[in-house]
């Protein structure tokens, strides 16, 4: 056999051995005792970029607050984004609700079976739609995740770097190659938990795989230099303030809420302005009617937040006011409301989390 080919006798052994090993060790996880196609969309999206760990407890509570297509296109996108708050990389609850309304409008309410059809909703990729197609509807569709992609390039000795466009090609036609027309969703969840949780970047487990007879790069001894990957882009710092004002009657907080199509896009938090110094930061949080009216103190510390291509750092700004002043009707960019507000009762990212658990740790 041919490094990155694979003949016919290898590709049925390999079916077999990887499909008998899912049935034995496949992990126990809630969409996964569905054949919802709904469920197992919302979890393919969930799991993007997100640990299993993380998604359960999430995907668990989505499905009771919106246990349909129709409940999720109905629901209004602040009830979505609650529900989504702490699971990061937002813009995926965006295009679920966006997806969720052209199902509902253009298929009644069921998700289209077809990769090709899959593929024109928001938020749906090559990857998702054949998730979604194999696993719900039993269509002969091809995946590529990150733990795909390094199980074919240790079994087939791929020698190309996989975050290139030939590489990447390579991977998906192995993938379109091995994967067969029955029980083909079996099949890629295999392909899936072996990446997961034996084929792993470092020290991967390769007495319990089962397919390890025909992983070239087991019998050369490989497994640590495979796959080829060049290094990612480095982050970059951003240096931010967060002026974080309460109300001494009340006690709400002045909250401004993120514009839907950025960073955050509809979430709730403590006005942020990116800014080299303290006092730069204050003259720029004017724009929203805070330095003028309070007094604003600095507090010990920076709260980091990474995201895959930015590190922010944040320094916190606290202030009391003694009125709840007019807000302004027109705000700036990020931001397109402002309010004072319970943060229990919104929907706040994962930084604005961190911050208040900060705010409220040095008991301000």
């Amino acid at each position: 056999m041919a490094k990155g080919s694979c003949c016919r006798s290898t590709r049925t052994a390999i079916i077999r051995a990887l499909g008998g090993w899912y049935d034995r060790q496949a992990r126990d996880l809630p969409w996964r005792r569905l054949r919802d196609p709904y469920a197992i969309w919302v979890s393919e999206v969930m799991l993007q970029q997100t640990r299993v760990e993380t998604v359960i407890p999430y995907f668990v509570r989505f499905m009771n607050a919106f246990p349909t297509v129709a409940a999720l296109a109905a629901a209004p996108l602040e009830e979505l984004l609650k529900q989504w708050s702490g699971l990061g990389y937002y813009r995926r609850a965006h295009q679920l609700a966006a997806a969720a309304d052209l199902i509902v409008a253009r298929h009644g309410g069921a998700l289209p079976k077809s990769v090709a059809e899959l593929s024109t909703l928001p938020g749906i990729g090559a990857y998702t739609a054949g998730a979604i197609a194999s696993i719900a509807f039993d269509r002969q569709a091809a995946i590529v995740d990150g733990n795909v992609a390094r199980v074919l390039a240790r079994l087939f000795s791929i020698e190309l770097d996989l975050r290139r466009g030939a590489g990447r090609r390579a991977v998906w036609s192995l993938a379109a190659e091995l994967v067969p027309a029955r029980r083909p969703g079996r099949f890629n969840q295999g392909l899936m938990e072996l990446g997961a949780t034996l084929c792993s970047v470092r020290a991967p487990r390769c007495g319990d795989c089962p397919v390890r007879r025909w992983c070239l790069a087991f019998v050369s001894n490989r497994q640590a230099e495979l796959p080829l990957m060049s290094p990612p882009k480095a982050a970059r710092t951003v240096a931010l303030y967060a002026a974080l004002v309460v109300h001494e009657t009340s006690g709400r907080l002045l909250l401004a809420r993120r514009r839907p199509e950025g960073l955050f896009g509809g979430l709730w938090e403590p006005p942020m302005v990116a800014a080299a110094d303290r006092k730069r930061a204050r003259a720029r949080l004017g724009q929203y009617g805070i330095a003028a009216r309070t007094r604003l103190r600095a507090r010990p510390g920076r709260t980091e937040h990474k995201l895959t291509h930015r590190r922010l750092q944040v320094s916190l700004l606290t202030a009391r006011a003694e009125r709840r002043w007019r807000l302004p009707v027109t705000v700036v960019e990020p931001y397109d409301r402002l309010a004072w507000s319970r943060p229990e009762q919104m929907p706040l990212s994962v930084l604005a989390q961190k911050l208040l658990a900060k705010a409220g740790e040095q008991r301000l």
